[in-house]
């Protein structure tokens, strides 16, 4: 089995074979909401920190009873596999203040199912020195909790040490983006996905030497089929490749993203100054953070979403865009309507799909999505 073929096989559980590996080593797991969260400091424990997602979901039975359906799916979907007990490996659990729909969620979760460790990170919503220092605090906090509970010790040392393998993780999957670029891009949407959800879903070190060995096997190929149209999808919870691939079953190729699970969480590494104190470091950590990850829970990254979009469109050569827009997420409803007048202003097609977490409606997609690179294909002649 190629490396490929490993992180594919891998991605298709939440609980996958390798985070397996690691617990029967004795070793710890703690689950984290949302790419705000810190993976660094995990590492530096000793503790796999693993990606909340719901891949798999095939209803809210349970969950129904606990959240409103007018709620965003994503998250009664993971309240699904809680109360399911697909969870039920996790040592610890990190919540944060990510939306009104994960607080929620979160609440429900901790009310309803006995766990040996859970916080709550409050990140602000500013990027300011204060909201800065605020965050370093709440690391600080979270710090000292895993150290307490785990008997640990994080150093310095440890932290920094840390924050080079996420580091280098990132700037590899930037790196298999690059391949992306090119005309004969020899990487799927699809294949791409799957890799990145991996990349908060098992161990870095064996994650980055699966990733170093696709990078140099798919360098020296070319691309695996044609294709009518190179796409962008943005949206948020896409850790699910149902809908690329009907994207690309319709003949789009999915070149880049703009999503939670994609480049919104990788395109812009952490600090990674030497520093003498692991206070410092947790501030640069902080800073970071807050400034690094682009989200439309903060309330002036319009505009930085805006450019990330233009910058990809352009180094990407997308020739259309296609919103997956999670209903009833008030943060990406409410950022689609500057998000399509912003587009529309730089010329690229635009489509944007409603779409639940669990793949529902497929032909009817399907059929909009074929109508949409019909449309690019004659703008194009």
């Amino acid at each position: 089995m190629n490396a490929l073929e490993r992180l594919t096989q891998l991605s298709t559980k939440v609980y996958n074979q390798s985070a397996a590996d690691w617990k029967q080593r004795g070793k710890r797991v703690v689950g984290y909401m949302c790419s705000y969260v810190p993976e660094e400091i995990f590492y530096a424990a000793g503790i796999l920190p693993i990606r909340i997602g719901a891949r798999g979901c095939k209803n809210t039975t349970l969950a129904d009873a606990h959240m409103a359906p007018i709620t965003c799916s994503f998250t009664r979907c993971v309240l699904e596999m809680a109360l399911t007990h697909e969870y039920d490996f996790l040592d610890g659990l990190v919540f944060m203040n990510g939306c009104e729909n994960m607080r929620r969620m979160c609440d429900n979760w901790i009310s309803k199912i006995s766990i040996p460790f859970n916080c709550c990170l409050s990140v602000p919503y500013k990027t300011h020195e204060d909201a800065v220092e605020w965050y370093s605090q709440e690391l600080d906090s979270l710090k000292r909790k895993l150290e307490a509970t785990f008997s640990v010790s994080i150093s310095n040392s440890d932290l920094l040490e840390s924050i080079r393998m996420v580091n280098k993780s990132k700037q590899l999957l930037k790196e298999l983006y690059d391949l992306r670029k090119r005309p004969d891009s020899p990487i799927s949407g699809t294949q791409a996905q799957r890799i990145v959800v991996m990349a908060s879903a098992m161990p870095k070190n064996e994650f980055n030497e699966l990733l170093e060995e696709v990078i140099h096997t798919y360098s020296q190929k070319n691309a695996v089929a044609n294709y009518r149209a190179r796409m962008m999808v943005i949206g948020n919870m896409l850790d699910d490749y149902t809908y690329t691939e009907l994207i690309e079953q319709a003949g789009g190729l999915v070149v880049t993203d703009v999503t939670c699970y994609g480049t919104l969480y990788f395109w812009r590494a952490a600090d990674s100054t030497t520093t003498d104190s692991i206070d410092s470091t947790l501030n640069g950590l902080a800073r970071s953070y807050l400034n690094n990850i682009l989200c439309p829970r903060m309330p002036f990254n319009s505009g930085n979403i805006h450019n990330l979009i233009e910058e990809l469109t352009r180094t990407f050569n997308v020739d259309g865009i296609i919103f997956e827009r999670m209903m009833y997420c008030n943060l990406w409803g409410g950022e689609s309507m500057a998000l399509e007048k912003d587009i529309n202003e730089i010329g690229i097609p635009f489509l944007t799909l409603d779409r639940q977490y669990i793949p529902s409606g497929e032909g009817q997609i399907r059929t909009r999505i074929q109508a949409f690179l019909e449309m690019i294909g004659r703008q194009r002649k």
